[in-house]
C-alpha cells in the first residue's frame, strides 16, 4: 500500500496567495479585487508587485462581484477574494445574474470555508457553499486539499474560460501533494489503490481519508482513496471505475451532506452503477464556535469516522 507523509503544515489560503502572486508575474490580464480582507486572503505579495492591478472594494461584496463581471468585458481575468460565507451567501444574486447567467470569466476565490474557520462560529462557517455554487449552470467548483494543490489550482483556473468557484481554508494542514503538480480541472487523483472500499474525499478531508486508509490496511482492508478536488465537473469515470472494483464507497467532505460532494457522487452512482454509499459531512446543521480540531471531531469529520463508515458500507455489499 502506498503511504503518504508530510514534513510541513500550511494553510491552503497561503497556497492561493502564492498562486495569485505567480499569476501576477506571468499573466498581465489577471487582476485582483478584495472586500477588505487582504491579509486573510494572503494577497499581499500580489498587491506589492502589482499595485495598479489590485482594487480594494471595501465591505461591499455585491459591488465587488459586479465590478469583476464588468472587468471581464475588457479582457481582464478578475480574482475576487473574501470569506466563503460572504463570497457566496451574501452575494448569490450578483453571482447568479452578473457572473453565471452572463458567463463572465470571474474567479470567485473563497477562504475560511467550513467548520475549520473555528472560533468565529456558525454565522461565518458556511457549510452550504459548494451546493450553492455547483447548482449554477456553467460554474466550475474546486476544493483543493493542501497548500501545493491550492497554488496549482489558482494558477490553472486563470486558463479556464468561464466562472470558477475556488474554495480554501484558514487552518494549517499537512502538505502531501507534489510542489510541481499539474492541476487538471475535472480530473480526480487516485492516491492509493484498493479492492475493498472506495473513499472519495475533498479539501481538508483528503488527508483524513489517507489516515483512515492506513488504519483500515492494518485491519486487512484495502481502501482506494481518491482526491476529488473538482466537484463540478465531477470525474464520473474515476468514480465508476473505482466502485466497479471495490463494490462500495464512502464520501467525505467538510460541508453539509445535503448538496455537497456526496450527493453529486450519489447521482453518478444512481444513474450509472447503483452502489452502497456512506456519507461523511455535517448533517443538516449549522456549526458553532470552537477550535477547528474540536469541531472536526464533534461533527465526525475525521479519520476515525471515515474508518467507521468504511466498515459499515463494506457490510452492505
Amino acid at each position: 500500500m502506498k503511504t503518504y507523509t508530510y514534513t510541513e503544515k500550511k494553510d491552503t489560503r497561503s497556497g492561493f496567495g502564492a498562486g495569485l502572486a505567480e499569476l501576477g508575474r506571468t499573466n498581465p490580464d489577471v487582476v485582483a479585487l478584495c472586500a477588505d480582507l487582504t491579509p486573510s486572503l494572503k494577497m499581499g505579495e500580489f498587491i506589492k508587485e502589482n499595485p495598479e492591478r489590485f482594487f480594494q472594494i471595501g465591505i461591499a461584496e455585491a459591488n465587488m462581484m459586479g465590478i469583476a463581471a464588468g472587468m471581464t468585458i475588457g479582457g481582464k481575468i478578475p480574482f475576487t477574494g473574501t470569506f466563503a460565507n460572504f463570497a457566496t451567501g451574501r452575494v448569490y444574486d450578483q453571482i447568479r445574474q452578473s457572473i453565471a447567467y452572463s458567463d463572465k470569466n470571474v474567479k470567485i476565490c473563497a477562504s475560511h470555508a467550513g467548520l475549520t474557520l473555528g472560533e468565529d462560529g456558525a454565522t461565518h462557517q458556511i457549510l452550504e457553499d459548494i451546493g450553492l455554487m455547483k447548482m449554477l449552470p456553467g460554474m466550475v467548483v474546486i476544493n483543493p486539499c493542501d497548500f501545493n494543490q491550492t497554488k496549482a489550482a489558482t494558477i490553472a483556473i486563470a486558463e479556464h474560460k468561464g466562472p470558477v468557484y475556488l474554495r480554501f481554508g484558514r487552518p494549517s494542514v499537512p502538505i502531501f501533494t507534489p510542489a510541481n503538480q499539474k492541476f487538471e480541472i475535472g480530473k480526480a487523483i487516485q492516491l492509493t489503490e484498493g479492492t475493498d472500499v472506495t473513499i472519495v474525499a475533498t479539501g481538508h478531508l483528503v488527508w483524513e481519508a489517507l489516515e483512515a486508509s492506513k488504519v483500515l490496511n492494518e485491519q486487512g482492508i484495502s481502501a482506494e482513496v481518491i482526491n476529488i478536488h473538482t466537484i463540478k465537473p465531477l470525474d464520473d469515470k474515476a468514480i465508476i471505475e473505482s466502485v466497479s472494483k471495490t463494490g462500495c464507497i464512502v464520501t467525505a467532505e467538510e460541508h453539509n451532506i445535503l448538496g455537497g460532494l456526496g450527493e453529486s457522487v450519489a447521482r453518478v452512482l444512481a444513474t450509472q452503477k447503483p452502489t452502497p454509499q456512506e456519507f461523511i459531512g455535517t448533517n443538516d446543521t449549522f456549526g458553532e464556535s470552537g477550535t477547528p480540531a474540536q469541531l472536526m471531531d464533534k461533527y465526525g469529520l475525521n479519520s476515525s469516522s471515515i474508518v467507521e463508515k468504511a466498515l459499515a458500507v463494506i457490510k452492505r455489499k
